[in-house]
C-alpha cells in the first residue's frame, strides 16, 4: 500500500501553531488559486472558486499522482484577504464585507512538478468541463516573514485576535504588509463554530 503523505503532520509549525502570536519565516509554496470579491457566504463567486480548487486538486491527487505511486492528503483550503482599507478586518465583523477581496487557494505538494500540475489542469478541464475554467491558475507564493497564531472559535471572533497579532508585531518593530492569510483546518459545514480551527497569518517586515 502506498504511504499517504499528510503535509499538516509533516509541517506542524505551519498547520498546528501556537495560540499565542509568534513570528516565523514561511517557505515558498505552489498553489492553485482563484480570485474573487465580497463576503463568501452565499456568494456564487466563492462557491465557484471552491468547485474549481477542489476539482483540480483531487484530479491531481487521484488521476496524476496516485497512479504515479505518490498518494497524499489534499491540503486544507487557504485564503488571502485584503481591501483598499485593511481596517475592515479589525472593525465590526461583516460591517464592510462588500469591500473584501480574496484569493482562495489550495497548496500543491512540493513533490509535484510543473508537468504534473499542467496535466492535472488539462484532465480536469477535459473531464469536468467547468465553466470559467480560465479563472484557476497555479502560482508560486512567496510570503516571507509573518506573525502567526492559531484561532480556536468562530470566524466572527477573529477581529480581536487579528488586532492583537498586529500589535504584537508592531511592538517588535515590524511593519504590516501584503495580504492577510488564513488556513482553514476545519470544515465549517461539519464543525461547531466554537470548535473551528483557523491559522491566521499576517506578513510583516522590519521597519
Amino acid at each position: 500500500m502506498t504511504k499517504k503523505t499528510d503535509l499538516k503532520k509533516q509541517f506542524p509549525n505551519l498547520y498546528s501553531p501556537s495560540r499565542d502570536p509568534h513570528i516565523l519565516d514561511i517557505p515558498d509554496m505552489w498553489f492553485f488559486m482563484v480570485d474573487g470579491t465580497g463576503y463568501p457566504g452565499d456568494n456564487p463567486l466563492y462557491q465557484e472558486a471552491m468547485q474549481l480548487l477542489y476539482g483540480v486538486s483531487y484530479t491531481l491527487k487521484m488521476s496524476v499522482m496516485k497512479p504515479a505511486g505518490k498518494d497524499y492528503v489534499v491540503p486544507p483550503l487557504e485564503g488571502l484577504w485584503w481591501a483598499d482599507d485593511m481596517e475592515v478586518f479589525t472593525e465590526s465583523y461583516l460591517e464592510r464585507k462588500d469591500e473584501w477581496k480574496w484569493t482562495s487557494m489550495i497548496r500543491i505538494p512540493d513533490f509535484v512538478d510543473e508537468e504534473q500540475i499542467v496535466k492535472a489542469l488539462k484532465l480536469f478541464k477535459e473531464k469536468k468541463k467547468p465553466e470559467n475554467f480560465n479563472k484557476i491558475r497555479y502560482e508560486l507564493y512567496s510570503e516571507g516573514t509573518v506573525v502567526q497564531v492559531l484561532h480556536l472559535g468562530p470566524f466572527s471572533e477573529e477581529g480581536p485576535i487579528i488586532a492583537n497579532m498586529h500589535r504584537y508585531a508592531e511592538e517588535r518593530d515590524y511593519l504590516l504588509h501584503n495580504k492577510h492569510h488564513e488556513i482553514y483546518l476545519s470544515d465549517p459545514r461539519r464543525t461547531k463554530p466554537e470548535k473551528l480551527r483557523t491559522v491566521i497569518r499576517q506578513p510583516i517586515r522590519k521597519k
